[in-house]
């Protein structure tokens, strides 16, 4: 397992890497690593969000017996944790590979900065599913390119810490 997780890592950097070459001049490395790695999660994550909704629950409220969740909800808690371990691998493995800090507390902070990215996504899937009446997969997609950029900002500066070196 531990060799395909390798093989995984360099062949992302890879091709990361390659796609890199033209923005070189332009953006930072782990900038661009962030991009590219949290647009493969978000594509996945997205993916998984159409899949769950439309054809596990079938755009139908989920009832638990004591408690109805809608659909929009449902499919966004059922991905959520499969995404949340793709991201915080992508981010540990590929992304900010210079953070100083232990793996323990990158997945403390990592969850401390994805349980602000779930509120968010909460409160914003809520707002514009029924606030707005948009639609539930157009909601999602609004609403990930919120919390992106606010997720970036807590990783590089919170999650995967690096050390500033000279002045």
């Amino acid at each position: 397992m531990r060799r395909i997780l390798t093989i995984s890592r360099k062949l992302i950097i890879g091709v990361c890497d390659w796609f890199y070459k033209p923005f070189s001049k332009y953006i930072p490395l782990v900038t661009f690593r962030y991009g590219f790695t949290g647009g493969m999660n978000t594509a996945f994550d997205i993916f998984l969000y159409f899949i769950f909704y439309n054809f596990v629950f079938k755009k139908q409220m989920f009832d638990l017996g004591f408690y109805a969740i809608t659909p929009h909800i449902a499919a966004f808690l059922v991905v959520f944790p499969i995404t949340f371990t793709t991201g915080f691998m992508l981010a540990k493995y590929v992304t900010f590979t210079q953070s100083y800090l232990r793996g323990r507390k990158q997945l403390f902070r990592y969850g401390v900065a994805v349980a602000g990215s779930i509120i968010l996504n909460y409160v914003l899937l809520k707002f514009f599913v029924e606030v707005c009446d948009i639609w539930a997969t157009v909601s999602k997609v609004i609403t990930t390119g919120i919390v992106v950029i606010y997720s970036y900002f807590m990783q590089k500066y919170f999650s995967f810490k690096v050390k500033k070196t000279g002045v």
